[in-house]
Order: C-alpha cells, then sequence, then structure tokens
C-alpha cells in the first residue's frame, strides 16, 4: 500500500505565499532627515529669558507631531527649548537609555489652572503613577533656571543640561497629556512617542521607525495573523466541510496569509527586541515556539498522507492538536505582549472586542454542527 497518493492538491498557492512572505517581511520605508518646519522661523527672542532668548545660537528641527524642539551645544553645555501646541494639562521631552519609559529622566512643563508656570524633573521609576517621582531624575541641571512659558496655543519649555561631554545620538522621549498634575503627581499620558535624535546634526537620525511605532506595528501583526487569520481558518475547517472542496482552498488560503503576517509580526519582534533590549522571556519564547508550530503544520500539509493510508489517522491527529495548539497560545502570546508592552487600554478593548466575536462565532457554529450531526443520526433510513 502507497503511504502517499500519487496526485495531491496543488502546493503551489502555499509556496508562492511562503516565498512572498519571506522575502517581503520587515521591510520598510526609510524617511529623509527632517526638514526645518515653519514654526522653526518664528523669532523667540522676546518670548523667553537668556539663556533661551538667544534663537540665532539655536538648532531646530519639527520632530514629533506639534513637538518643536530647538538646542544649542557648547562643549559640556545643552541647552534645550521644546514646544507644542498646548491647551491643558502638560508636554514632556524625556532621556532614556533604551527607549523606553522605565528608567528615564523627563523634564515636564505645564502651565496651571491658576497660569502659574511650572517646569520639573522627573524619575520614571516605573509605569504606575506613583513610581513618576518628582525633583528626581539622572538630568544634571545647570543653575539657569528651568522656563515655561504660554505664548498664544502654544507652550515652550526650557532648561539648561551639564553633560560629561557633547551629546550627539541620544533616545527622546516625548509625551503629552490633557490633564493638570495633581500635587506635582503626573496623570496618564494621552500619546508618547520615542525617537533618536542626533544633536550633533541637528534632525532626527536616520530611525526609519520609532520604538513606539514598531511596538504597534508588531502588535497589530501578530493581532492580525494569530488572533484572526488562524481562528478564521481554523473556522473554515472545522465547519464548513459540507462546501467541499471550497473549505478546504478556503483553508489554506486563510492559514497560508497567516503564515506569512505572522512570520513578519516574529521578524518584527526580533527587531524591536534588538532594540529594546528588554527582558520578556515568556513572550519572547511562546512566540519563537508559535513560529515553529506553524511552520510544522505548513510542512505537514505536503506531508499529507491519502485518505486510505493507515497513517492518515494520526496525521489528522497531530495536525488538530498541533492547530488547536497554535489558536491557545496565539490568543495567551497576543494578551501577555500587550501587557509586557504597556499599551494603551484601546489595544486591551480591541483584541477583547475580537477575541469575543470569534468565541462567539465558534459557539454559534458549534451548536449548529452538533445540531446537524443529531439530526443525521435519527433520520430513518432511506426506502429500498
Amino acid at each position: 500500500m502507497k503511504i502517499f497518493p500519487q496526485k495531491q492538491s496543488d502546493p503551489m498557492p502555499v509556496l508562492v505565499f511562503i516565498v512572498l512572505g519571506l522575502f517581503a517581511v520587515a521591510t520598510s520605508a526609510e524617511e529623509d532627515p527632517l526638514l526645518l518646519s515653519d514654526a522653526c522661523g518664528r523669532d523667540i527672542s522676546t518670548l523667553l529669558p537668556p539663556p533661551y532668548s538667544n534663537s540665532s545660537f539655536f538648532t531646530c528641527a519639527s520632530v514629533w507631531n506639534t513637538f518643536i524642539l530647538r538646542h544649542s551645544q557648547s562643549d559640556n553645555i545643552l541647552t534645550i527649548i521644546v514646544s507644542a501646541v498646548y491647551t491643558s494639562g502638560w508636554i514632556g521631552l524625556g532621556f532614556s537609555k533604551d527607549g523606553m519609559m522605565v528608567g528615564s529622566s523627563a523634564m515636564v512643563g505645564w502651565i496651571d489652572e491658576f497660569g502659574r508656570a511650572i517646569c520639573k524633573q522627573y524619575y520614571l521609576q516605573g509605569l504606575t503613577q506613583s513610581e513618576v517621582i518628582p525633583d528626581k531624575g539622572e538630568l544634571h541641571l545647570t543653575d539657569v533656571p528651568t522656563v515655561a512659558i504660554l505664548h498664544g496655543a502654544t507652550i515652550y519649555v526650557g532648561f539648561q543640561l551639564k553633560l560629561a561631554g557633547r551629546l550627539s545620538r541620544q533616545q527622546i522621549l516625548l509625551a503629552f497629556g490633557s490633564e493638570y498634575p495633581v500635587q506635582n503627581q503626573l496623570c496618564h499620558h494621552d500619546d508618547k512617542t520615542t525617537i533618536v535624535f542626533d544633536f550633533s546634526a541637528g534632525y532626527m537620525a536616520n530611525a526609519p521607525i520609532s520604538i513606539d511605532d514598531m511596538k504597534k506595528n508588531h502588535g497589530a501583526l501578530g493581532i492580525i495573523a494569530w488572533g484572526v487569520l488562524l481562528p478564521a481558518g481554523a473556522i473554515a475547517a472545522r465547519y464548513f466541510r459540507h462546501l467541499d472542496p471550497n473549505w478546504y482552498y478556503a483553508h489554506i488560503f486563510i492559514q497560508s496569509m497567516g503564515f506569512i503576517i505572522g512570520l513578519s509580526g516574529v521578524l518584527s519582534g526580533i527587531q524591536l527586541h534588538g532594540k529594546m533590549r528588554v527582558d520578556i522571556p515568556i513572550h519572547r519564547g511562546i512566540g519563537l515556539f508559535l513560529l515553529l508550530l506553524t511552520m510544522l503544520q505548513v510542512m505537514a500539509f505536503f506531508l499529507r498522507p491519502s485518505k486510505d493510508s493507515k497513517f492518515r489517522r494520526c496525521w489528522k491527529c497531530y495536525h488538530h492538536v498541533a492547530g488547536r495548539l497554535i489558536l491557545f497560545l496565539g490568543a495567551l502570546n497576543i494578551a501577555l505582549g500587550i501587557q509586557d508592552g504597556s499599551a494603551d487600554y484601546c489595544w486591551s478593548i480591541a483584541y477583547g472586542f475580537i477575541l469575543a466575536m470569534v468565541l462567539i462565532t465558534v459557539s454559534v457554529l458549534e451548536v449548529l454542527l452538533w445540531t446537524r450531526r443529531c439530526e443525521r443520526k435519527t433520520e430513518p433510513p432511506a426506502s429500498k
């Protein structure tokens, strides 16, 4: 007896998807250094006190959203003015060793409800509000007073640092919040980003994508692959077998797309891990194990025995168990990634909605499947 059939379903569609995925993943468009924006041409010499008013000595760059960064560096003294559109709350600029918030020191400025200008240093010891400590940090301020001034709809926050030497490439945190600090305790930010800024050149270094954007891309790829496509492919295989052979082609196509996007997500995660250099062994380990399992599933397609083979039953058992394990670990790892990445609440809400829809769909289809099976068992035998 032949274990494998002479003719099987054409594997070329799956092979094409895999090849395209291997050559197309982890690509991103590089951006040119940001040019000076129109806001950099504004004369601030009459707005700020010395030395911040010496605008001719400052290099200016638009860095993120409405944030403008002006800086002047002489030997080991770095003078910085950060400005942004302001309505309420606070804006901040932090220095980070690894691009992460935890362990960084930030200068934060705001105008309180009574019109008082405040600029303080904060040490980000952790992610909770109580771990953002005011009047502490690793930034060495000079004797020049810090400044925070509101002019029109723009707030200007200035400070001067004493460094060990001239600063070149530096990972910078930018953030803002719409709520006023209460007793100098910062409220949660509305948005934030991480950039690599070259203080020697005066513009953002050739980092084509910020760490925050990399985290968002990695999370989106993971949710699409492990949270949407792979469950959809499994649903097609279990609940639509009566649509033979269309269910099979749909299953292969959807799972192939899930594999490609999942591979892209794993590669982006490896790249992100290299930039962040943080220790998240459980999330990383599960991700690599998932990649291995999905590769084995793809290989299993090419090694699928014929229907009359004695190995067919073993193959189906392995394929089903591995598939269910992938779906479970995929959902678990998405939740771990959202937690480890300190993602905003919208990520938890979005994935919670997706997971709920998948579970509801599976529950309804499972009931319909067993209903059909029971009806078949109770049907009287056809009359001869």
